[in-house]
């Protein structure tokens, strides 16, 4: 039995117009395994909603195709990640290197290999890449992953406020281009954790030319969400 029925409302992590490719809101488990806390876990990316597709890179699909893209052309590469709540710093990972370009192949030959991930023998970070670990209280963790390296602004032990900025996108780990992952688990050990439901305080969605407040909402896949 879960231990928490209703999903905890926490303010949006990112601020800007966001796609949730990987939302409870659409399935659950929303990355398809209840392993490591991602029961609820969320993927957040910036796309371009005007381009055929809604790409997440600025230069064409041909050439990302062919030659890979930057990270520096994606959209939200190194864009600010707020703490969505007060809590405390837990744990943190900065180390990890990063790919410099998106690749199709590669990066799905990775997933191919992490999507057969044993915790008894393989290190999470082969998934996670460089992230930050923070309490907000008892039995709610909250994780951020695939950060830039060097990017991380808090300290194990450090106490933060709803807002605080704690470090910026990247694309180290399991990553097909640079995101964010988030979610809420109830353990800070993230190989025995069970992901926790998530709401947010409050964010906009387009719909029909105009955007529309929500309150306490779980965004889809389909929509165009923003947060200021």
């Amino acid at each position: 039995m879960e231990k928490f029925k209703e999903p905890v409302v926490v303010q949006f992590p990112l601020r800007g117009e966001w796609a949730v490719p990987n939302t409870p809101g659409t399935r659950i488990p929303s990355h398809g395994t209840n392993l490591l806390g991602t029961r609820y876990a969320y993927d957040f990316l910036q796309v371009d909603w005007k381009r055929k597709g809604t790409p997440c890179y600025s230069v064409r699909p041909l050439f990302y195709l062919l030659a890979g893209v930057s990270v520096n052309r994606c959209y939200c590469y190194g864009k600010e990640i707020y703490a969505p709540c007060a809590g405390t710093v837990i744990e943190i990972e900065d180390h990890c290197m990063e790919r410099e370009k998106a690749r199709l192949l590669s990066d799905y030959r990775r997933a191919g290999a992490n999507s057969r991930f044993d915790p008894d023998r393989n290190d999470v970070k082969n998934l996670t890449g460089n992230f930050i670990i923070m309490k907000h209280s008892d039995g709610i963790y909250a994780a951020f992953c695939h950060l830039k390296p060097g990017s991380v602004k808090v300290s194990v032990g450090q106490a933060v406020k709803k807002g605080d900025i704690l470090g910026c996108i990247g694309h180290t780990g399991n990553s097909m281009f640079p995101h964010l992952h988030f979610q809420l688990m109830d353990s800070a050990d993230i190989y025995a954790a069970n992901g926790l439901p998530c709401a947010f305080e409050q964010y906009e969605v387009f719909n029909q030319g105009k955007w529309e407040k929500i309150y306490g909402g779980i965004p889809n896949a389909a929509q165009r969400i923003r947060f200021s």
